[in-house]
Formats: C-alpha cells, sequence, structure tokens
C-alpha cells in the first residue's frame, strides 16, 4: 500500500504552467562569461515574479569529506566571485576554514531554470564584511549579534532572551561591529545554465575557466 507521503508525491506537478512559462534559450547566443548571463538570468526571473530569487543553496564538506548543504542569500556577484555571509564560527564558517572550496545551486522554477556554480572559496578582510552588514536591516545586524549559530541551544526561552537583548543592541547601535561575521566569494571554476524544457530536452550550458578565458560547452540532460 502507497503511504500518504507517496500518494501526494504522485499528485504533484513539475513546472506546473499556471505558475511556471519555460522560457527559450538558444545557448549559441550565450555571452562569453557567466556573470553576464547569470545578471541577465536574475533580472529576467525577478520581473517574471520569482520569490526570493535571490536564495541559493550553499554546500561545503567538512574535514572528513562530509558534505552540509543549506539555504543562504546571495549578497553579490562580480568579477570577484559570488558573495555570501555567516558567522565564521558557524558550522559552515569552520568547514570553510578547513576546506575552502563550495558549491552553490540557483533554482527559479518560475522559468524552469537553474544555475550551478562551484569554486574555490576566499574570505573578505574583516572592514567589508562589517560594512556589507551594516548596509542591511536591523533584523540581520540582531541576528548577528545573537551569534553563537550552529551551538547546541538549551531552549527556545535562551534564544527568546538572546535575540531580545540582540534586537535591542542593533537600534542603539546600529554600527556595531560583529567579529566573527565574514563575507565569502565563491570564485568559480565552472558554471551552469540549465533551462527547462517542456519535451524533456532541457538545455545545459557548462563554463569551465581556461587558461585566461572561458570554455563554453554543452552537456547532455
Amino acid at each position: 500500500m502507497e503511504s500518504e507521503l507517496h500518494m501526494l508525491l504522485r499528485s504533484l506537478r513539475v513546472w506546473d504552467p499556471a505558475v511556471t512559462e519555460l522560457a527559450p534559450f538558444d545557448p549559441a547566443t550565450a555571452p562569453a562569461e557567466p556573470l553576464a548571463l547569470f545578471s541577465a538570468w536574475f533580472a529576467e526571473v525577478v520581473a517574471a515574479g520569482q520569490r526570493e530569487p535571490h536564495t541559493m543553496s550553499l554546500a561545503t564538506v567538512d574535514e572528513e569529506g562530509r558534505p552540509d548543504v543549506r539555504i543562504v542569500m546571495l549578497h553579490g556577484a562580480d568579477p570577484d566571485g559570488w558573495a555570501f555571509a555567516t558567522h565564521a564560527t558557524s558550522r559552515k564558517g569552520r568547514q570553510l576554514a578547513a576546506r575552502p572550496y563550495a558549491a552553490l545551486t540557483f533554482y527559479w522554477p518560475v522559468r524552469g531554470r537553474q544555475v550551478r556554480l562551484r569554486g574555490p572559496v576566499t574570505a573578505a578582510a574583516s572592514e567589508e564584511g562589517q560594512a556589507d552588514l551594516h548596509a542591511r536591516s536591523t533584523g540581520a545586524l540582531a541576528a548577528a549579534l545573537t551569534g553563537r549559530q550552529s551551538e547546541v541551544l538549551g531552549s527556545v526561552e535562551e534564544l527568546a532572551r538572546a535575540s531580545e537583548a540582540a534586537w535591542e543592541h542593533a537600534q542603539r547601535d546600529p554600527d556595531a561591529p560583529v567579529p566573527s561575521w565574514t563575507l565569502y566569494r565563491l570564485r568559480p571554476d565552472e558554471v551552469e545554465f540549465f533551462q527547462g524544457d517542456e519535451h524533456r530536452r532541457h538545455i545545459r550550458l557548462s563554463y569551465r575557466r581556461e587558461g585566461g578565458g572561458w570554455l563554453k560547452e554543452l552537456l547532455w540532460p
């Protein structure tokens, strides 16, 4: 007998036409480097109403090679890399210190698109990380001031007390430093753009660093 979960899974559609418009994509027209295509696709999905398009999966590994993945927010993308931030003392911060290489994935179902990147990760200067934090919301600063990310929590009441104190601190001092807060940049060696197709003839365009430029290749779906 099928479980309720399996029955629910079978009832779901992928790329429901009510919410998804699969956009045409001719890889022959793609620019010579991936940042330009990423910027164009990002603008298109924002215009199409994609919710939280700046969220992405970040995959890291620990010292023993065991993987972790979680959702983080994109803080920027430029020739230096795709940026995100976290505490250097968090689990992902410790993993990046031990193995400074990671992968990112964006999924934008409103157009049936994915973008995947992987490459080395470096930490920006402390001043840049603090400036990035203080350019964000009071809530972001309060969360950073709460700290102790990934540590064992005794109770939700303990979290509430620490968070309330952090909010008061952030409102009182909007430039309060958070020494452990770190801005990271992933400089990709590889970037893949995936465009879904209703006939399952998905387009996968890969960019791979070669010499001082990028090699473009199509991949089988």
